[in-house]
């Protein structure tokens, strides 16, 4: 049998509003290997920069040490290091990127 308090938790649930997924950013680690050429390419291939955008954030990475290359969901933030790190490799180059929670 259906009480009535029954009734009004189930309903409080859903009318609940759907939470926002978590974000976490990209971050793209500077090391002394990596060309800043490649960087470059890598972020207009990966991260769809612009040639100009590609290269401010590429002296911002080489200038403070890492710098955020995009804020995603789990996910495609997993998927965006995988395609960096797999392209990296291919070249020869030891990149690092991670993600974070924002």
């Amino acid at each position: 049998m259906t009480t009535e308090t029954d009734v009004i938790e189930k309903k409080k649930v859903i009318d609940a509003p759907p939470k926002e997924p978590s974000k976490y950013k990209v971050i793209v680690l500077n090391d002394d290997y990596t060309s800043v050429e490649f960087v470059i390419v890598m972020l207009i291939t990966v991260f769809n920069y612009s040639q100009e955008n590609a290269l401010n954030l590429t002296l911002e990475i080489h200038n403070a040490g890492s710098a955020v290359a995009g804020v995603y969901s789990h996910e495609i933030a997993e998927q965006k290091i995988i395609e960096a790190s797999s392209m990296a490799k291919s070249h020869g180059f030891p990149l690092v990127l991670k993600a974070e929670a924002e």
